[in-house]
């Protein structure tokens, strides 16, 4: 994982209210220009700064900028287009994902109120990629590891999904991941847990194969 820190004062409008958020960033790519989605991590309005992390792999337009991003580079994005905020309501959160989301766990994370009980379940590839959040929240972490290339495979994440003990009350759920492996979370909050519909979120972040994939299931 790579961390990029922006600023400049064209960050002063810049607006995210939503953890999951995406913005449309823009690398060059010879004569053409190839976009991303990605999330911010963190956003300081006063220092006009935006915390961007990058899961870097083998090849693509985005890790070969992050891995060259020297001071004084410069990157253009756009968005978010809209913010979704989920009120901090529920009795707990079940935050699921792999590296492509770790933005969106550790922003929620760090933005809980003091005492909400949050469980995370972070799917990375060593023990090196796990992460410490500073929170104010009554957290657990679980840490699944996984090769890179077992990137589409459901397995490891539903055994450590089927060993946890979740909370009474009303909780909501929230995963990202490889399509295939956000498809498989899915099917088991909704089927073999039966948690309500209206308490959930599930997006393919990315698909294995494919380019800038972005796959939303339907209710």
């Amino acid at each position: 994982m790579q961390r990029i820190v922006l600023t400049g004062p064209d960050l002063a409008d810049f607006s995210s209210l939503g953890a999951d958020d995406h913005i449309k960033l823009f690398f060059p790519a010879g004569a053409e220009v190839e976009r991303r989605d990605y999330t911010p991590r963190r956003h300081d309005p006063e220092a006009r700064s935006l915390t961007l992390d990058f899961a870097l792999h083998e090849a693509g337009p985005a890790t070969q900028w992050a891995l060259q991003a020297k001071v004084g580079d410069t990157l253009d994005f756009g968005g978010p287009r809209g913010s979704i905020v989920v009120e901090w309501s529920y009795d707990w959160w079940l935050l699921i994902g792999d590296e492509t989301a770790l933005p969106a766990i550790g922003r929620r994370v760090e933005e809980a109120p003091a005492g909400t009980r949050i469980i995370t379940v972070g799917i990375i590839p060593g023990p090196e990629d796990e992460q410490r959040f500073d929170t104010r929240a009554d957290h657990t972490a679980l840490w699944v590891h996984r090769a890179p290339a077992q990137a589409d495979d459901a397995a490891p994440v539903l055994q450590a999904l089927r060993s946890l003990e979740l909370p009474q009350g009303e909780g909501y759920v929230w995963a990202a991941a490889e399509a295939g492996v956000a498809k498989a979370i899915r099917a088991y909050v909704r089927d073999e847990i039966d948690h309500p519909r209206e308490w959930t979120k599930v997006v393919g972040y990315w698909k294995k194969g494919h380019a800038d994939a972005h796959e939303k299931f339907e209710d």
